[in-house]
């Protein structure tokens, strides 16, 4: 006669937890968390995060409290262009909070504003994004500006809202290793979703 070991018998504590844990609200929260890991671990910091538009001076294209997204590793593989929108270090405090802006200028590039407008190597540039009223003659750099050439390795940077922005034309052009990504879509509120 063979002798056979007895099971193991569970409690029904233990069974208790392993009833909540098994199954399919089970897998659903091992799941979530190993989602939660991922992307808080791995792609917040290495390919996208959300920002929260702390300011006025990139509306209309973005107002305050709007939420966007941003392609932390595009300019791994190619530069700036003309027209995107950049978070970056803040030039004058790298600690501080990243700011937002639209990418104006390129290393080489010639800027000059005359009379609110925005020349680009001494051509106007049609800039259907920016604020009505660009040009306050009370607002120093928003009518009259430059010229001012950027140096390589740079971007000159400047928000949608000219008259009310703290940009480029204050604090001089933005290094490329200080740029943290391309805003892509601005996701909140849910009525303004919209690829940027």
């Amino acid at each position: 006669m063979s002798e056979e070991l007895p099971r193991e018998q569970s409690s029904p504590k233990r069974q208790g937890r392993r009833s909540r844990l098994g199954g399919p609200v089970g897998e659903f929260v091992i799941t979530l968390v190993i989602a939660f890991v991922l992307v808080f671990g791995f792609v917040r910091p290495f390919v996208v995060e959300a920002y929260r538009i702390p300011s006025a001076s990139m509306e209309p294209t973005l107002d305050i409290h709007d939420r966007v997204l941003a392609n932390k590793f595009i300019y791994d593989f190619t530069d700036p262009q003309r027209g995107q929108i950049v978070i970056f270090k803040n030039p004058e405090d790298p600690n501080s909070d990243p700011l937002i802006k639209r990418v104006v200028g390129l290393p080489g590039d010639t800027l000059r504003i005359q009379h609110g407008k925005l020349y680009v190597n001494g051509v106007p540039q049609n800039e259907p994004y920016i604020h009505k009223n660009p040009c306050l003659q009370f607002r120093p750099k928003t009518c009259s500006f430059g010229p001012t050439e950027v140096p390589p390795g740079h971007v000159f940077v400047m928000g949608d809202n000219r008259a009310n922005s703290y940009d480029s034309r204050f604090f001089g052009p933005v290094p490329e290793s200080s740029i943290e990504g391309e805003a892509f879509l601005r996701f909140w509120p849910p009525g303004r979703l919209a690829w940027l």
